[in-house]
């Protein structure tokens, strides 16, 4: 640990919900220097980034409006973490010296192994895609054939923001629409798609993707002038470049605590953890607590205590149906749907509220470290076990 008397030099990897909302908690103690990592200048509130593309809405936040004071922002790239020598290797081939990491690099779009789909299919997971999205779609005429892949939140309101402006949109699910949802909640859903005119295709996949078509399973060919890829996700490979364990999909293997199974000195949070090999939900609403619980654990580090183990429970979803119509499934706290759900404006406004929200959470916390709040007692490993879980070589 570092001497008594010295600061404790914490470096945060990743500027999103999960990793700014920690920088901002780990105030708590006076006796730190934080050092937010982030390859953007600007914050990125990706649960808009539909709207973005659709152009009704921003997806850009001033970090300078996000983080509390004394909080250094490094707008560059991690390419390593280098556990013996205890430094951050960026991109711009600068070092970064730590007592404490905090993984918090999140998660990018899936890398389709779809013939065609990388070179022609444009996902809308980081801004940079979604920019480029945008401009493609300014190109179109309105009735052009648009084909969103994947029938997860993402999909549902991509193909929805573009229905409302009369776009011409198929919905192509590979299985069940968004199977977060309650039945009542999956009708209520395709009915205001389908009264839009988006063609819901819940059987098929696509096969191949051509620049103006897709092939689906059984031969079917369809003409497709856009496709938007949002089916999957990937993470960063820099837990496995560093030598950390992860699981199979990259993500950094911890504890209950999110401490990495192999270096004490590292605690992951958000989309990158896998705590006992067993990650939660991708959401807003986990992001913000996961960031506190992180934040908690290295403070628990420093202070040579022991770190309380994850207790987070998720109680649902919320989906936009363009700008006037939403809905909020509930959930038990074991994140299972239940058949009740709000629709309409008032599931609307409920979105829009828990976005806003998950913005405000991280400014509260640059007010007053430690303020965050989350709704407990989901299911997690009785006994963690982290030899359990399927790991990469490393």
């Amino acid at each position: 640990m570092t001497k008594e008397g010295t600061l404790h030099n914490v470096v945060v990897l990743g500027g999103g919900y999960a990793g700014t909302l920690a920088a901002n908690r780990l105030r708590m103690r006076t006796d730190t220097t934080i050092t937010l990592v982030n390859p953007r200048p600007e914050f990125v509130d990706r649960v808009r980034l539909h709207q973005f593309v659709a152009g009704t809405g921003d997806a850009t936040i001033d970090y300078g409006t996000l983080l509390g004071e004394g909080i250094r922002l490094v707008v560059d790239s991690a390419t390593r973490i280098d556990t013996a020598a205890r430094t951050v290797r960026l991109a711009s081939g600068r070092t970064l010296d730590y007592d404490h990491v905090i993984y918090a690099v999140g998660s990018t779009a899936a890398i389709p192994a779809v013939p065609g789909a990388a070179e022609f299919a444009f996902p809308v997971a980081e801004f940079e895609s979604a920019q480029r999205l945008r401009a493609r779609l300014d190109e179109l005429p309105l009735d052009a054939p648009i084909t969103v892949v994947g029938g997860g939140p993402t999909g549902i309101e991509t193909a929805a923001e573009l229905a409302e402006q009369k776009r011409t949109v198929t919905l192509v699910c590979g299985g069940t629409l968004n199977p977060s949802l309650s039945p009542r909640g999956r009708r209520y859903v395709t009915k205001w798609l389908s009264r839009h005119g988006v063609a819901v295709l819940e059987a098929g996949r696509v096969s191949e993707v051509g620049p103006d078509t897709v092939v689906l399973t059984g031969g079917a060919v369809r003409a497709s002038a856009l496709t938007i890829w949002t089916a999957g996700f990937g993470v960063p490979g820099l837990a496995a470049a560093s030598g950390l364990r992860t699981d199979t999909l990259g993500r950094l293997l911890t504890d209950e605590t999110l401490t990495s199974i192999d270096d004490d000195r590292i605690v992951a949070t958000g989309d990158a953890a896998a705590p006992s090999g067993q990650p939660l939900r991708m959401s807003g609403q986990g992001a913000g607590p996961l960031g506190a619980q992180a934040a908690d654990t290295v403070l628990s580090h420093i202070a040579a205590t022991e770190p309380a183990v994850i207790d987070l429970a998720l109680t649902g979803t919320c989906i936009s149906l363009g700008r006037s119509v939403g809905i909020r499934q509930l959930a038990r706290k074991d994140d299972m749907a239940v058949n009740l759900y709000i629709g309409g404006r008032a599931g609307a406004r409920i979105k829009e509220l828990s976005c806003k929200i998950g913005v405000g959470k991280i400014r509260r916390e640059a007010h007053k470290p430690g303020s965050l709040l989350w709704p407990k007692g989901g299911p997690r490993p009785a006994q963690p076990d982290s030899a359990a879980p399927v790991v990469t070589s490393v």
